[in-house]
């Protein structure tokens, strides 16, 4: 990087839409505040759009506006490149050309950090520059520079998250209101909570993809996409919720990091907690992430996982942070995955699971049903028979039991005579307690 006096920084920004177009209202409306707090003014330079002539969430000066993203990446002037066009192409490409042109970097593309986030903060290191991604998970919640930084000196045992808003509200309409599951999901359709096509949120891939992220940080290992177990909630109905609640729990979509004594587990699937859980009390759209250290116990981040003005706070903050490493003449944290633990199985995941089965009404069922269970060696906990003349539910809850031996029972049941259906398998989380 060239040597000049540091009076101002110069930012190139690639997309201006939802998010986008938030980071050029913050740094624009509270450009003197960020000036005190950075010891210089932060200008932005240039924005790279798609074209001319897409709608702005906020009011940009036609000069600042570029078809041409070489504006940005070969602009010598440009010391800061905000990426905010999501998507895993053109956005790797581009991040890898302004890392290697010298540019410091803020992402906030979760899929882009997800599948290829270590091979980036590796170049940024070795280029040292700045790599810094904070809006990736959890939008106005930081918990990225908290994992990488203020929690350094911790042992982190777990996350607990509830990292999508689009699965929230949906879970949180449905058990207040007793909605099913298509008409909770066109209510936030239409409140904008949700995408024309919501698959990425209801079917678990999004919340995988903060997962990965706040995995590889927390324990210190490259942890992919690919390598997290996704279910999602569009199995989940209004009966599930009524059970669990009568049982003492709620529905959410977590995303689970544990670390086990041969290694860690990574998942994200529809999950029973506790009322009296922290993250039972979430709501709507909002985000909370629970982790818990050995130093430091139990901590919860909790805010709105999504928005223009959140998600660009997020992205600001670490501009910021870029800006103060280029004054002191320092250098970002690179990958912190130097660890080589094994990513376990699902199949040998620990958990409670929740079952709820349709049989017909007569002697004998329930001892059928055991028997399953005693021969997979699954100990129920509790058991609940709702009779309704010819047709019953059973609704039970395991004790803590290995995912291979309940896969293994779902099958042998679904195969007896006596067992009409198996309507739910949901896996159970309860406050610090495994069995």
């Amino acid at each position: 990087m060239r040597e000049r006096p540091v009076e101002k920084i110069r930012v190139g920004q690639i997309g201006c839409g939802t998010v986008g177009s938030g980071v050029v209202r913050i740094l624009t409306s509270n450009r003197a505040l960020i000036a005190s707090r950075t010891g210089c003014e932060i200008d932005i330079r240039k924005i790279a759009v798609r074209s001319f002539s897409d709608p702005r969430y906020v009011e940009v000066p036609q000069g600042l506006l570029t078809e041409r993203v070489e504006e940005v990446l070969d602009d010598p002037e440009i010391d800061i490149v905000v990426e905010v066009m999501g998507g895993l192409e053109p956005a790797r490409s581009f991040v890898e050309r302004a890392l290697e042109g010298g540019k410091h970097v803020v992402t906030a593309n979760k899929a882009l950090m997800s599948t290829h986030g270590g091979e980036l903060l590796e170049l940024a290191e070795s280029k040292g520059l700045v790599l810094d991604f904070e809006a990736s998970v959890g939008g106005g919640i930081p918990i990225i520079h908290p994992l990488k930084e203020g929690l350094a000196g911790n042992r982190i045992s777990g996350i607990l998250g509830i990292v999508n808003g689009t699965t929230n509200y949906i879970l949180t309409r449905m058990g207040e209101e007793g909605l099913s599951f298509s008409e909770a999901l066109r209510q936030a359709q239409e409140l904008g909570y949700a995408e024309a096509d919501p698959t990425a949120d209801v079917e678990g891939q999004d919340a995988a993809a903060k997962l990965a992220i706040l995995a590889s940080i927390a324990f210190n290992v490259r942890v992919r996409l690919e390598d997290v177990y996704t279910e999602g909630i569009s199995r989940v109905t209004p009966e599930d919720i009524g059970f669990a609640r009568d049982l003492g729990y709620t529905i959410r979509l977590l995303a689970i990091a544990k670390r086990e004594e041969d290694g860690i587990s990574v998942r994200v699937h529809p999950t029973m907690i506790p009322l009296d859980h922290p993250l039972a009390s979430v709501r709507d759209v909002f985000n909370a992430i629970f982790v818990s250290g050995d130093a430091v116990g139990d901590l919860m981040f909790y805010g709105r996982g999504a928005g223009s003005l959140p998600a660009a706070s997020a992205v600001v903050g670490d501009v910021i942070h870029a800006a103060r490493v280029i004054l002191s003449g320092g250098r970002g944290i690179g990958c912190t995955c130097f660890d080589r633990l094994p990513i376990r199985g699902m199949e040998e995941t620990v958990s409670r699971y929740y079952m709820l089965f349709e049989v017909p009404d007569r002697p004998g069922v329930l001892a059928a049903i055991a028997g399953v269970f005693a021969a997979n060696e699954v100990s129920i906990k509790s058991v609940i028979q709702h009779g309704t003349g010819r047709e019953a539910r059973i609704v039970l809850v395991t004790h803590a039991v290995r995912e291979g031996s309940i896969r293994s029972c779902v099958r042998e049941l679904e195969a007896l005579p006596v067992v009409s259906r198996v309507s739910s398998v949901i896996r159970v989380e309860e406050s610090g307690e495994e069995g």
